[in-house]
């Protein structure tokens, strides 16, 4: 017995295989009617099964199944791998600007290059097993000559976003008295059912987005949905076992206090994953890099210095960590983006003001991204009071004073008068006969480069603590010196209309 159940499960996979090498054809099928299908070989699966089976595939071969998703390596991602493998509805949960949606439409690449279908059905009846009355009585009349179309994996994909004026009517259907009338059927006739977008869905990958945002009772008819694929219209109980991939996003804190996940439904969703945001600046740039929409003439025309990136990154960690900002809410991904294109679009224009053919990026540029950030975080009661433009300067100037001490000195509070701190010379330089710095948002490079090359003492700081830095990064150290010192209350920074001035 043992010699014949090893002889069978060998053969199992080896037919498993070449069926997997015959659904993931990238060209078109010359297949037109159900005959000529049946003819082929060709066997329908499941969309579970299809997203399982080219996941081992890609499994297999070390293929990146979410290129362009950063940070969930050896988190997020194998989860979700998980629960592809186990044939499971999947629910992504996390703050906004964590990729859910990103991560369910990238979904879509592992399944088969093309499936059939009957030609003509609304809910893309599988021709072996037709579900919908149509379908049947299609294959009943034309048998092996029903005529037979091809669905392309990316017309497989179906998103709504849940709000509430949703109804059941939208996603699972309702009675269409237009219908009755043209076709002169009476409502107790099944074919006056006008489907919703889950049974138009059939076969597709459904994502509902923001899903606690969706009423309570329309939650409720997605139950059997879920478990058994009844769908009930209007008195109709029409018993379709749909075939559907669901993904649901949804936020693990209800901070917009209009609803939450009922808990009977929860049960029916096979994994719940957690999404997080990055864990470190260098994952942060990486998103930011990917993501950013940037004209060939800012990437070749403007230089970013890499502490600049570094920075604008950090800005998103203070805000995450900030007393004026609702951590409920969360701190979107897009606002490192949004406010890194405000950044070399700040550079840009400046050039484009003075003549400069090429420019490289200033701190005082960092006032330009301010816009970006007050449209990306919510403010608790305390923030609102500050003002959005004000906070938005505050978080500028904590992620300055957080990075300053992984370049330089910490700056202490008090300083022995006997003993020199290390920026005792550059605070000098402006006690001397009431030495100043002004740095306008319009001024030149080389009216830039004269303004801070005047304290000579900021070129010996940095030949003494950051003696690798390039020399295409030098004035951006400089100028984030003297922002460093300004937060730490060692000089004096104000902001006036066009510029800044340091005393």
């Amino acid at each position: 017995m043992k010699p014949t159940a090893k002889k069978e499960y060998v053969k199992f996979k080896i037919f498993n295989y070449n069926q997997i090498i015959l659904n993931t054809m990238t060209a078109k099928p010359d297949i037109k009617t159900l005959g000529s299908l049946r003819a082929s070989g060709y066997i329908i699966k499941s969309i579970k099964d299809e997203l399982r089976d080219n996941l081992i595939i890609k499994i297999r071969n070390n293929d990146n199944v979410f290129e362009g998703i950063f940070g969930y390596e050896t988190t997020v991602i194998p989860q979700l791998e998980h629960a592809i493998l186990s044939r499971h509805n999947i629910n992504l949960l996390g703050l906004r600007g964590q990729a859910k949606t990103r991560l369910a439409r990238m979904m879509t690449s592992l399944l088969d290059e093309w499936i059939p279908f009957v030609s003509g059905s609304e809910i893309n009846d599988d021709p072996f097993n037709p579900i919908s009355r149509y379908a049947k009585e299609l294959i009943e009349k034309e048998g092996d000559n029903t005529p037979i179309e091809w669905l392309h994996r990316d017309e497989r994909f179906f998103e709504k976003l849940a709000t509430p004026d949703v109804t059941v009517a939208d996603l699972v259907g309702d009675v269409d008295p237009i219908k009755a009338a043209n076709l002169k059927l009476s409502y107790a006739d099944d074919r006056v059912i006008h489907f919703g977008m889950i049974p138009r869905a059939n076969r597709s990958i459904f994502v509902i987005n923001e899903l606690p945002d969706l009423q309570a009772r329309i939650q409720v008819s997605l139950f059997n949905i879920l478990q058994e694929g009844d769908v009930q219209i209007r008195g109709f109980k029409v018993r379709m076992p749909l075939d559907i991939q669901f993904v649901f996003t949804a936020n693990p804190e209800d901070y917009t206090n209009r609803g939450s996940i009922v808990t009977p439904l929860k049960d029916r969703i096979g994994s719940q994953i957690l999404t997080h945001y990055p864990e470190n600046i260098h994952i942060a740039k990486e998103i930011t890099k990917y993501e950013s929409s940037l004209d060939s003439r800012q990437q070749n025309g403007v230089y970013v210095p890499e502490l600049a990136k570094d920075l604008l990154e950090q800005i998103g960690f203070e805000a995450r960590d900030s007393e004026f900002v609702d951590y409920k809410s969360g701190v979107s991904a897009r606002m490192s983006i949004t406010a890194f294109e405000n950044l070399l679009s700040t550079a840009e224009r400046r050039s484009l003001l003075t003549g400069d053919q090429n420019t490289t990026v200033r701190l005082s540029d960092f006032m330009g991204v301010i816009p970006a950030i007050t449209g990306k975080v919510e403010l608790v009661y305390e923030g609102e009071q500050e003002g959005a433009e004000a906070v938005a300067q505050i978080l500028i100037d904590n992620a300055i004073k957080t990075l300053f001490t992984s370049y330089f000195p910490k700056v202490e509070k008090l300083e022995k008068k006997e003993v020199a701190g290390p920026f005792q010379q550059i605070t000098d330089w402006f006690l001397e006969d009431d030495g100043f710095i002004e740095i306008t948002d319009e001024s030149s490079d080389e009216s830039y480069a004269k303004a801070l090359n005047r304290v000579s003492a900021l070129d010996k700081i940095i030949e003494k603590y950051q003696p690798d830095t390039r020399k295409e990064d030098l004035l951006f150290m400089k100028e984030f010196i003297l922002w460093g010192l300004s937060t730490n209350k060692k000089l004096n920074k104000e902001r006036f209309g066009t510029g800044v001035f340091f005393s």
